[in-house]
């Protein structure tokens, strides 16, 4: 898992691709949304977000 995250990084230091920084960022945010409340009451409200 940090690996993956660390080969990321590595790329977007090495060849300045500073602007994929938001998109993966916002990914990961969403990521852990949906996890966090994928077996709660609120998951049904989420989803209607979507």
């Amino acid at each position: 898992m940090f690996s993956k995250i660390r080969l990321i990084w590595d790329f977007i230091k090495v060849r300045k691709k500073w602007w994929l920084s938001p998109i993966f960022l916002v990914l990961i945010l969403l990521a852990g949304i949906i996890v966090a409340t994928e077996s709660s009451a609120l998951a049904t409200f989420i989803y209607t977000v979507f």
